[in-house]
């Protein structure tokens, strides 16, 4: 069991001579990430989906045991808000498994004003190949009862721990493994995380998940590259307290 931590993305211009050096171009920073980090979480899937090469070449510049997690398509959430799932589940699918091997979870990201209904959250779930985990962020209060929690469990798929300057949501474990995502926090410079918070949440895991924690977390606060200092920081911490995390393979390229 194996804890896998990044970042959402990897590309911020102000992360150049804070995490990426000064020279390096922008063609060579997924390399250069993935000496870092053995897992990062792709956002502008949810906007427009890449060509199916793009999936291709970033599997080709990364080393082997790297993973990806992807965010759903904004056209499955947010337009069809999971209505008819079938098409742009499977439309999705086909570009993603151009990672092959290196894919990870998906993220389904709901939007604000979607209430709950969990008739079209399973037949969501029901869409995706065998095999793919699923994780869900809900962000409307309605999603918070106990039908949403039991399907999620039948699937195996994830309940979205997430936080922004604290706990956004319920804390549940309702898969086997774990899917956190650290948006905000509430130190200097924001959005940054401090060594107490970023403490707090490895203990959340450990509570949840036990101390052979399998899962997924991400930070999102790429301001100010608070996300890349925060995520090295986690490792170091969920390392210190007995997780087994994964660690980044492959030679710097800078």
């Amino acid at each position: 069991m194996t804890l896998r931590i990044g970042t959402s993305g990897w590309q911020y211009r102000d992360w150049r001579a804070a995490f990426y050096p000064a020279r390096l171009p922008t063609s060579r920073w997924l390399e250069h990430y993935a000496t870092r980090f053995a897992t990062v979480e792709v956002n502008n899937t949810f906007y427009r989906l890449p060509a199916p090469g793009a999936f291709v070449e970033w599997r080709n510049r990364t080393p082997d045991g790297f993973v990806f997690a992807v965010k759903a398509s904004r056209y499955l959430t947010h337009v069809k808000r999971l209505a008819d799932p079938e098409q742009p589940v499977r439309t999705f699918m086909e570009r993603a498994r151009g990672l092959g091997p290196k894919l990870g979870p998906v993220l389904v990201q709901l939007p604000p004003s979607l209430r709950v209904d969990v008739g079209r959250l399973a037949a969501t779930l029901d869409s995706f190949p065998k095999g793919v985990r699923v994780a869900v962020e809900p962000r409307h209060d309605s999603w918070d009862r106990d039908e949403v929690l039991d399907v999620l469990h039948e699937h195996d798929a994830a309940l979205c721990l997430a936080d922004r300057r604290g706990p956004v949501g319920p804390l549940r474990a309702t898969a086997r493994w774990a899917f956190v995502r650290l948006h905000a926090g509430g130190a200097r410079p924001e959005p940054c995380y401090g060594r107490r918070a970023l403490t707090t949440w490895v203990e959340r895991i450990v509570d949840l998940f036990g101390a052979s924690a399998d899962g997924y977390l991400y930070c999102n606060n790429d301001t100010h590259a608070c996300a890349v200092r925060n995520a090295a920081e986690l490792a170091r911490i969920a390392t210190r307290a007995g997780l087994d995390v994964a660690a980044p393979v492959g030679g710097d390229p800078a």
